[in-house]
C-alpha cells in the first residue's frame, strides 16, 4: 500500500479544505495518508512516505507562510530521490503575479531534493469549488499513478 503525507498551512481555512479534498481522495484510492499542519510537521517525515504533498498559502505579496519557514528551510537539506511530490494551494488572483507563489516555491524546493513531480501544481482561487475539486481529485490520482 502506498503512503502519503499532506502538509498544509492555512489562515482562512481554504487550504485546510484543499488538504482535506486531497486526503479524502488518497483514502478512496487506498493510500495510507496522514495530514498535518505545517508548524507541527517535520520535513524529515517525508523520508518515510512514498508521496509528499505540500499545500501552502501565499502571504501578502508572494511570501511563504511564516509558520512554514522552518519546514521550507529543512526541505533544502533533504534527499528525497525516488519520492513523488505534488503541491497545491489556495490563493487570491487579486495578487496577480504573486498568485499562489508559495505553491511554486515549495514545488521548486521539492524538485531540488531529487523527488519527482507526480502532477502539475494546482492553484485554487480562494475557496475550492466544484471545478477545483475535480482538478484536485485528478492531481491526487496522478500522484498515486506515479507510485504504482
Amino acid at each position: 500500500m502506498a503512503t502519503a503525507k499532506v502538509i498544509f498551512a492555512t489562515i482562512t481555512g481554504n487550504n485546510e479544505d484543499v488538504a482535506d479534498i486531497i486526503t479524502e481522495k488518497f483514502e478512496k484510492l487506498g493510500v495510507d495518508v496522514v495530514k498535518e499542519e505545517i508548524s507541527q510537521a517535520d520535513a524529515t517525515e517525508f523520508n518515510d512516505v512514498d508521496i509528499c504533498v505540500v499545500v501552502p498559502y501565499t502571504y501578502d505579496e508572494g511570501a511563504l507562510p511564516e509558520e512554514g519557514l522552518d519546514f521550507y528551510e529543512d526541505l533544502q537539506d533533504l534527499d528525497l530521490t525516488g519520492k513523488i511530490y505534488g503541491c497545491a494551494g489556495s490563493g487570491d488572483t487579486f495578487y496577480d503575479d504573486d498568485y499562489c507563489r508559495a505553491v511554486t516555491d515549495f514545488s521548486n524546493a521539492l524538485k531540488k531534493t531529487g523527488a519527482n513531480q507526480g502532477a502539475p501544481d494546482v492553484f485554487v482561487n480562494l475557496a475550492p469549488e466544484a471545478d477545483d475539486i475535480k482538478a484536485l481529485d485528478a492531481f491526487t490520482e496522478q500522484l498515486v499513478a506515479k507510485v504504482q
